[in-house]
């Protein structure tokens, strides 16, 4: 039963993801995995991935297909989400197209893409058995593949449990000034917690001498090295690849909400290897890749037959702060004006 409520909760929190979308028609028809698919993919030889998931994990996958289609070569581009979005924008503009597969952490980056024609609608079987359709976008353009939280993290060798900031009012003690560190690149992340608390919060966070990053990732990283002990935002799933690796940093879930943050993908409409970017799409979504990538790199998923980490947090017993896409994407310059303002950068 809870396994049940926890994938209708993600759902749930996907719809508005999949409503960004406006002009709507149809899911696609869900296409099998044939050996004449495998052929044509293995004619091709090589599917390019541009992703922001951590590097190793995206390895690990990256070897895991090369495994079970030993013919077909994975190149993994590894950079933050709005690295992304700016890379794939300018190779377009320069009519470069080198990407077969991109995954970003800012489910906005989808909306424009795919209004732009960009994006190709595509739904494995398995998808269309076990992922919610409201989840899906509309017309198959985009899904997502992982959900990403965004919350506290702090040094356990410097910092006590007890003393550990429980709330983002607590982040605001003289105590923690010049010794916290956020990723200001996190926009979803950024615009859910403008909703919840305010600019009047960032402005006194912006007192506190914030360490910023270009990366979900690099907070955890800082915080588990010793270089800042307490992180304000970034990514929870590192946050347990770290721990699974004796680093000393634990989780913390603010009392007033915590961002939560769909992790798309999508295939690209010119992708320069179309049937080796169905595979490779239809194999990220997989069971058993999803399987591996909470089992092993932390993360959550969207798959219904996917079992969560046993030391996650339930996803019914955090209160997550809703998304929505279509408001990032409108205010996201403004937003990242007023930001660089108070934050530098």
């Amino acid at each position: 039963m809870r396994k049940h409520a926890a994938w209708l909760g993600l759902s749930m929190i996907a719809t508005l993801i999949a409503l960004g979308s406006i002009a709507r028609a149809a899911l696609p028809a869900p296409t099998p995995i044939t050996d004449e698919l495998v052929k044509a993919a293995t004619a091709e030889g090589k599917v390019v991935f541009y992703t922001s998931v951590e590097l190793v994990l995206a390895e690990d996958l990256s070897k895991l297909f090369q495994e079970k289609y030993p013919g077909i070569s994975v190149q993994v581009e590894r950079t933050g989400s709005e690295r992304v979005f700016q890379r794939i924008g300018q190779e377009y503009a320069a009519n470069i197209h080198s990407v077969d597969v991109v995954n970003s952490s800012d489910a906005s980056h989808f909306i424009y893409w795919k209004r732009n024609g960009m994006v190709q609608p595509f739904l494995s079987t398995e998808m269309a058995e076990n992922y919610a359709p409201s989840s899906l976008d509309p017309d198959g353009a985009y899904a997502p593949w992982r959900l990403n939280i965004s919350p506290f993290a702090y040094n356990t060798s410097l910092v006590k449990e007890a003393d550990a900031p429980k709330s983002f009012k607590d982040l605001l003690d003289p105590k923690w000034k010049g010794k916290l560190v956020k990723a200001g690149t996190i926009m979803t992340a950024t615009y859910e917690t403008l909703v919840a608390l305010g600019w009047d919060y960032f402005e006194a966070l912006a007192k506190q001498d914030v360490m910023q990053t270009q990366s979900a990732l690099e907070p955890p990283r800082k915080v588990a090295s010793g270089e800042r002990e307490v992180m304000v935002d970034g990514s929870e799933y590192f946050i347990y690849s770290l721990m699974d690796k004796g680093n000393p940093i634990k989780v913390v879930y603010p009392a007033e909400g915590v961002p939560a943050i769909t992790s798309p993908g999508a295939m690209l409409k010119a992708a320069p290897h179309p049937n080796a970017a169905r595979l490779f799409y239809a194999f990220l979504f997989s069971q058993p890749v999803q399987q591996v990538m909470v089992d092993k790199g932390g993360t959550r998923s969207f798959h219904k037959l996917v079992k969560d980490r046993p030391d996650h947090v339930p996803l019914a017993q955090l209160k997550l702060w809703p998304e929505d896409a279509n408001a990032v994407e409108a205010r996201s310059e403004e937003i990242k004006s007023r930001y660089r303002q108070l934050f530098g950068g």
